[in-house]
C-alpha cells in the first residue's frame, strides 16, 4: 500500500516538474536563420533594411524594416508567433501597400540576443514602439500593432500601453494560463506557469480598433479563447472567423489580406 501511495504521489509531481521546467521550450519554441536566408531577403526585397537594435539592458536585437515611399508613413509592427523568424516574414511587406513594416526577432529567435520571456518581451515591443514612434519618417498617429499566436500577448500589451491607431490579432487568446488549462486539465496550471500573458485583463483598457481574424478549426488556441478577448475589448471590434482553417493555414486562407487591408484603409 505504501508503495502504491508513494508512486501516486511521485508520478503526477514528476510530470508537473516536467511542465515547469519545459514549459520555456513548449512557449518559446525559436526559429534560426543562417547567412544565406538573410542574403536572399535583402536581395529579392531591395526595399527592406536589415536593423540591429540595441535595447536599454544591452541586448541587440535582430529585424527587418520595408519603408514604404512617402516623406512620413503609417508603420504596422508584426509580433511573431512562437516559431517565426524575422526574415521569413518580410513577405508580409507586400502586401500591405502605403504601409511601412517592422518586424523584430524576440531573444534568442534568429540573430537576436538572450533569451525569451515575457517581461522582455514587453519591454522590447515598448522600445521598439518609442523608438519607431520618434523616426521623422514614421507618422506616430498611424502606428498600428499586428500579432499572431504568441505575439497577440505582445501587441495587446504594446495596446495597453502605448497609443495605437489599431490592432490587428491573428489566432489570439485570453490568456497562456487558460490555454494550458485546456491542453493540461490533469495539472495546477494557475501553479506552474511563468509567463501568463493575461491578454484578458488588459483587453478593457484599450480603445483603438480591432480586428481579430480567427481559424474556425483552430485547435491550438480555441476560437473559445480568441472570442473571450474580442468580447472584452474596450474599443470598436471586428471580428473574421475563416471556415475550415486551423492555426497554420490560416494565414493562407481566402480573405485573409483582403481584411486586413481593408481594416487598414478604414483606419
Amino acid at each position: 500500500m505504501a508503495t502504491v501511495i508513494g508512486v501516486v504521489i511521485a508520478v503526477p509531481l514528476l510530470v508537473y516538474t516536467s511542465l515547469y521546467l519545459m514549459q520555456e521550450r513548449l512557449l518559446f519554441a525559436g526559429a534560426d536563420v543562417d547567412a544565406e536566408t538573410i542574403e536572399r531577403t535583402g536581395r529579392e526585397y531591395p526595399d527592406a533594411e536589415e536593423l540591429y537594435i540595441s535595447t536599454p539592458d544591452g541586448t541587440r536585437l535582430h529585424g527587418w524594416l520595408v519603408r514604404a515611399h512617402g516623406k512620413r508613413t503609417p508603420l504596422l509592427i508584426y509580433f511573431g508567433g512562437n516559431n517565426e523568424e524575422a526574415s521569413g516574414l518580410v513577405p508580409i511587406s507586400r502586401e500591405l501597400e502605403g504601409w511601412s513594416f517592422l518586424v523584430m526577432n524576440y531573444r534568442g529567435y534568429g540573430r537576436s540576443e538572450g533569451s525569451p520571456s515575457e517581461k522582455d518581451l514587453f519591454k522590447d515591443a515598448l522600445f521598439i514602439y518609442d523608438l519607431f514612434a520618434h523616426r521623422k519618417d514614421i507618422d506616430p498617429g498611424k502606428i498600428v500593432a499586428m500579432g499572431r499566436s504568441l505575439g497577440t500577448g505582445v501587441a495587446v500589451y504594446l495596446a495597453s500601453r502605448r497609443p495605437l491607431r489599431g490592432v490587428v490579432l491573428v489566432s489570439p487568446y485570453d490568456s497562456i494560463t487558460e490555454v494550458a488549462k485546456e491542453r493540461y486539465p490533469y495539472a495546477p496550471v494557475s501553479l506552474l506557469i511563468k509567463h501568463p500573458f493575461d491578454s484578458l485583463s488588459r483587453a478593457p483598457l484599450i480603445k483603438a480598433p480591432l480586428l481579430a481574424l480567427v481559424a474556425a478549426e483552430d485547435r491550438t488556441v480555441t476560437p473559445e479563447h480568441s472570442m473571450r478577448l474580442v468580447e472584452r475589448w474596450g474599443g470598436p471590434a471586428k471580428v473574421k472567423i475563416f471556415e475550415g482553417a486551423d492555426h497554420g493555414s490560416i494565414v493562407s486562407s481566402e480573405g485573409y489580406w483582403e481584411s486586413i487591408r481593408g481594416f487598414l484603409e478604414e483606419l
